[in-house]
């Protein structure tokens, strides 16, 4: 006679459980902006829920903050990377919002990612320019990247010369600026990520993403919302063996930024 296992008797493939977050940390607000042809902003909100916060969907086109605590400028193509990646997007309504929100006394945490990048530099809060990678060609794989800057809103829960491994995927993520705001960011300490095991896409200095000087902004090219979740991130972590799909070195971004603004 065949035997019939209870729920808790049935062996899993994969244990994909995690440990719940903070109940503290539910009370933080962030925004994430969906713009014409962004893909990514789904998954970022994820993220964010996933790290104990409270997402809040936020319209291009809209000029409503609704009272978030943060903004996230997720990945994509906005406006389909018509005339430069991110240029367009810079003029939609509610990033005249957050360029202020940014900038004020206090400064609201921001983070862009891949595309969000992008378009931070074209709304010159942060310095340097996105272009074509070196290899012309679009780039999807799992990225090593390192902590260099652990002091931001939205890396605090690593430590300076920390590894982690996120994926990448983008074909305009090459990161240039002029010798000078290179030698600035080198010298303030502003470089937040750094490529590891190769220069995926030619950028200068290994550059992955960086910072302003307050701290507040982030724009980084590789995608942590992308690993966040047993079963749905990378294959690699920085902290060492990992089963299929089950790195979350991610993660931490957005619990740095929730533990931030509960302190």
């Amino acid at each position: 006679m065949a035997q019939h296992l209870t729920a808790e008797q049935t062996p899993l493939v994969a244990d994909l459980d995690q440990p719940a977050p903070d109940a503290r940390l539910a009370g933080v607000r962030v925004g994430v902006v969906t713009f014409p042809g962004t893909l990514d902003d789904r998954d970022a909100a994820r993220a964010v829920d996933i790290a104990g916060g409270t997402s809040v969907p936020l319209w291009y086109a809209d000029e409503d903050l609704q009272g978030v605590d943060a903004v996230i400028l997720p990945g994509g193509f906005s406006y389909g990377d018509y005339l430069r990646a991110g240029a367009i997007a810079r003029f939609a309504p509610l990033m005249d919002k957050i360029v202020d929100a940014a900038s004020a006394d206090g400064g609201m945490p921001v983070l862009g990612i891949c595309n969000g990048f992008q378009v931070l530099t074209e709304a010159h809060l942060l310095p340097g320019s996105m272009i074509k990678n070196e290899q012309l060609k679009f780039i999807c794989r799992d990225q090593r990247l390192r902590v260099e800057n652990a002091e931001t809103a939205w890396t605090g829960r690593f430590t300076a010369g920390q590894e982690i491994v996120v994926p990448l995927k983008n074909q305009d993520g090459q990161y240039v600026a002029d010798q000078r705001t290179l030698d600035e960011l080198e010298a303030e300490h502003r470089v937040a990520f750094r490529y590891v095991g190769g220069n995926p896409n030619g950028s200068r200095n290994d550059i992955a993403g960086i910072t302003n000087a307050r701290g507040n902004v982030v724009g980084l090219m590789p995608h942590p919302e992308h690993a966040v979740e047993p079963g749905f991130g990378a294959d690699l972590s920085g902290a060492g063996t990992v089963g299929m799909r089950e790195g979350t070195d991610g993660l931490d971004v957005f619990v740095s930024v929730l533990e931030r603004l509960t302190r």
